[in-house]
């Protein structure tokens, strides 16, 4: 798979294990359900997954081809298991089960500036002065719950040298449902217990750490203190679950299905967490900043994401899962309709397309349309902020009630926006 560095050089954000430490606080501290129990909140629980093609993957070659145009490209749009409705040839397994997806193909999200549009599809919002608003993962984690995991409520998975938010995506929710980031879906190498210090030694510094956290916080105790304590607390229990993060233990078979590659590791690792009861999980799959050779790229980009999201959505199908996990397929912005001098497509974020499966969605419908070159939205035009309320609403919450930071009313998602009802059941 290409790096994740994109083609207008968009600095990364650096992760911390400090970060991680300090992020794990997603879930309280009771214990694991009964065996039954288990299983019927592996279905019942509500859970978003949120698989980002980073860098601005082109509506043209996905969601919204327009072929025999000037604007269209190279590829054919094939017909999808849903009469009438068709989505690009590199997109084959993803065809067949449209009728699983809702697609809309009339998204303004305003800004071509990476880092802002990441933040404006993740947040719903625009960016204001004077206030963060969090991210999607920080807003599961924190209203779904999923209380019965001992794993953190939010977790992203990052590509190989790639780097996240670094914990920054909660905001004014706080580090208990701040964002873990998997550098290769790997946990943090220093997190578990090195090989050459015994168990029963660990144990007593462990005990050691929290008499004297104990003594200090009987005396400044603060929301600080706690999140910090409860860090430890969260990586203790992380490490007892540690064979969620083993792939390995997947058939060959399975393994097979979402494929060798790092983004199918990553998916199949995803399909683990959801099922283990993490609240929110975010995949990203680079490199799709096709300033050039747009067309070649996305043969190789699209062709390891088609088969493993296919996969994917079969097993949460077959696990009873897809009904309460919402599955959203989406980027920072879309590509220009104009193909460049080097045969590539620059920024658009003026008329493209998200893909959304699974939980309160209404599989097989499209909502929106551009005009016959792509160039711009001719139908219900929708914002991030739309989106932001459908994906709360999707998993059953309610997008009109308020977060209290500092007894300040602050909406869960925009106010000037609402869901998207034509793709809700």
């Amino acid at each position: 798979m290409l790096p994740c560095q994109y083609a207008c050089h968009t600095a990364p954000h650096a992760v911390s294990r400090r970060g991680f430490l300090g992020a794990t606080a997603a879930l309280g501290l009771g214990g694991f359900a009964s065996a039954g129990a288990a299983s019927e909140l592996k279905r019942s629980q509500k859970r978003v997954l949120v698989i980002f093609l980073a860098g601005g993957v082109s509506q043209l070659e996905t969601w919204d081809p327009k072929p025999n145009t000037e604007t269209g490209g190279p590829f054919k749009a094939i017909q999808t298991s849903v009469p009438g409705t068709r989505i690009s040839e590199l997109l084959p397994h993803a065809a067949k089960r449209v009728h699983k997806l809702a697609l809309v193909r009339s998204l303004n999200s305003v800004s071509d500036d990476h880092g802002i549009g990441e933040k404006i599809m993740l947040t719903g919002r625009r960016l204001e002065p004077g206030i963060e608003y969090p991210h999607i993962g920080a807003v599961a984690a924190k209203l779904l719950g999923g209380g019965a995991s001992a794993l953190p409520g939010n977790i992203q998975i990052l590509p190989r040298g790639g780097s996240g938010f670094g914990g920054r995506d909660a905001t004014f929710l706080g580090p208990k449902v701040a964002a873990v980031s998997l550098g290769d879906g790997k946990p943090p190498a220093d997190l578990f217990r090195p090989k050459d210090l015994a168990g029963d030694a660990d144990a007593a510094r462990e005990a050691f750490r929290r008499k004297l956290n104990d003594r200090f916080a009987r005396s400044r105790r603060s929301a600080a203190t706690e999140a910090y304590a409860e860090s430890y607390a969260q990586a203790e229990r992380v490490v007892r679950q540690a064979d969620v993060f083993d792939i390995e233990k997947e058939s060959p078979k399975v393994a097979d299905r979402y494929g060798r590659h790092d983004f199918g590791r990553h998916l199949l690792l995803a399909r683990r967490l959801l099922e283990a009861g993490v609240s929110y999980v975010k995949v990203s799959h680079s490199n799709y900043d096709t300033h050039h050779e747009n067309f070649d790229f996305h043969i190789e980009q699209l062709g390891e994401f088609d088969r493993p999201f296919a996969a994917l959505l079969d097993d949460l199908s077959d696990r009873g899962m897809l009904e309460s996990t919402l599955v959203v397929v989406m980027s920072e912005m879309g590509r220009t309709p104009r193909i460049n001098d080097r045969y590539g497509r620059d920024h658009w974020s003026k008329a493209w397309s998200v893909a959304l499966a699974g939980a309160g969605v209404k599989g097989g419908a499209v909502v929106g349309k551009t005009n016959a070159t792509g160039t711009a939205v001719t139908d219900r035009e929708v914002s991030s902020g739309h989106l932001f309320h459908t994906y709360l609403r999707a998993v059953g919450l309610d997008s009109t009630k308020n977060f209290y930071p500092n007894d300040r009313p602050v909406p869960v998602a925009d106010p000037k926006a609402a869901a998207i009802e034509e793709i809700l059941v």
